[in-house]
């Protein structure tokens, strides 16, 4: 059994911005099935929502600040959470980053190094808790500080760092390292500073003893200038110490055969049953209802990341093709406003809902025939799992998760039953409709469409198998 501490600034359901509150609330749990003692470490924010009973459990000073740490579980798990208690730095109203304006909040830095200091306290058990852990798990740039600061320590815990998105690197001006008080043997290039400036990102770069990040493909782009946000280099000299693994999904809450948000559950061996959901999106969304046009759903944030822009450029194309298409999500403003006008120009074939319904992404995943997906990166991505798993095929571009996830579907792959989607290269409008054009001709073909769609529900994307491959690594280091 390992002692893991687990340090995250989300985890889902107390509180969730992205994907990586997905992660980090999974994980966790995942390990304590596979009976890891683990304890998981937040700051407590105004926002957080705990279920179960909070108590206190210590205080400490660190920086001349008294901070207390407060105890719960994660809610339907046996994980123990430790709530980093400050209110001056987190009992902030909503986001944890940024204020409603989608502002940073301009103290960050500060909020951040303090938790990273805290942690280190709580892992050099200097709290007098009994309890030193043996692996200390750290989740992006917010924490990055945590494997720096360690590495100053003696007879320290091993350092993982992972990485769920390079966009997002915690950059802040120099003087935030006098701030903050950092030790002045982190602040060197090789340290902690990066183009006159202090990058949290680096702490788990260049000094966490392994890192891993949430695919094995993304793990490879990080380390080439398109993917590695001027870090490539770092990336490239750490390779031997850096690996991915795909993350799993939720497979209660995405289970077709129990899912209450869509019209009609479902199984392999009742696929059938998946046509009443189309219907039920058709008549949602206010589409002429019709089983023989191939329904296409998009749920996402409408940003370039995503590859919006290509859809909007291939939309006038598409309602020639006879299908119709399906969007929940929100993000640019141009881009939302450009797919209102389509959507009014062609009411028949296109149908659009600016914002996040979850039991509508429910409904969209079961009774769409196509998910469409065609990001520019994805570090993981989960919708392309959630649709494999409802049978509903995706259409991806060949880039990290997606990459990792779907299986394109090919002569030699329907022989050996792994074909699960369609992948495409380019990030460009023609191939991206080439890609549909190749679906539609697949989706003609009864009983190879079938094929596809029982290969993609029989596939294991479960957190059983991913934190399996972590407890792996974590017994190699």
């Amino acid at each position: 059994m390992k002692k893991i501490l687990f340090v995250t600034s989300e985890a889902h359901p107390l509180i969730k911005t992205g994907g990586l509150a997905d992660v980090c609330g999974s994980l966790p749990k995942a390990l304590v099935e596979l009976s890891q003692d683990i304890r998981l470490i937040i700051p407590n924010y105004q926002a957080l929502e705990t279920t179960e009973s909070v108590r206190f459990l210590f205080s400490l000073r660190v920086d001349n600040r008294n901070i207390n740490i407060l105890e719960t579980t994660m809610p339907d798990s046996q994980v123990i959470v430790w709530l980093v208690d400050y209110p001056a730095y987190y009992n902030y109203p909503g986001n944890p980053y940024v204020d409603e304006q989608g502002k940073s909040w301009l103290n960050n830095a500060e909020r951040f190094g303090l938790f990273c200091r805290i942690v280190v306290e709580v892992a050099m058990d200097r709290v007098h808790q009994d309890w030193k852990p043996d692996i200390v798990h750290c989740n992006d740039w917010q924490t990055g500080l945590v494997p720096a600061f360690l590495s100053l320590e003696h007879d320290r815990p091993l350092t993982i760092f992972t990485i769920h998105n390079m966009a997002y690197q915690g950059i802040f001006p120099a003087s935030t390292a006098t701030s903050l008080n950092l030790p002045g043997q982190l602040w060197h290039l090789g340290g902690l500073e990066f183009h006159d400036n202090l990058s949290f990102i680096k702490g788990g770069l260049v000094y966490a003893d392994y890192i891993t990040t949430v695919s094995p493909t993304y793990a490879l782009e990080i380390q080439t200038p398109e993917y590695g946000y001027g870090l490539e280099g770092l990336l490239e000299y750490r390779k031997e110490s850096l690996g991915g693994i795909i993350n799993g999904i939720d497979l209660e809450q995405w289970d077709s055969t129990t899912d209450q948000a869509i019209a009609q559950t479902y199984s392999e061996t009742t696929l059938a049953n998946k046509k009443l959901n189309k219907i039920a999106l058709q008549e949602r969304f206010g589409l002429p209802v019709n089983d023989d046009v191939p329904l296409l759903g998009l749920i996402g944030r409408l940003v370039e990341q995503k590859g919006i822009d290509l859809i909007i450029e291939c939309l006038p194309d598409m309602v020639t093709m006879g299908l119709q298409f399906v969007l929940l999500g929100s993000g640019d403003k141009g881009f939302e406003k450009q797919l209102k006008d389509l959507a009014l120009l062609y009411p028949d074939t296109i149908a659009i809902t600016i914002g996040y319904d979850e039991a509508l992404a429910h409904l969209i995943e079961a009774g769409s025939d196509v998910f469409l997906m065609p990001s520019r990166f994805e570090p993981c991505g989960l919708n392309q799992m959630y649709s494999q798993r409802y049978g509903t095929i995706p259409i991806v571009r060949k880039t990290g998760g997606l990459a990792d996830t779907v299986t394109d579907t090919l002569p030699e792959t329907l022989a050996n039953e792994t074909a699960s989607g369609i992948v495409f290269n380019e990030a460009s409008p023609s191939a991206l409709l080439e890609a549909i054009k190749r679906t539609l001709v697949l989706y003609s073909l009864t009983d190879t469409w079938e094929k596809m769609q029982l290969n993609a529900m029989r596939k294991d994307f479960s957190w059983h198998r991913s934190a399996q491959e972590y407890l792996a690594l974590y017994e190699k280091l």
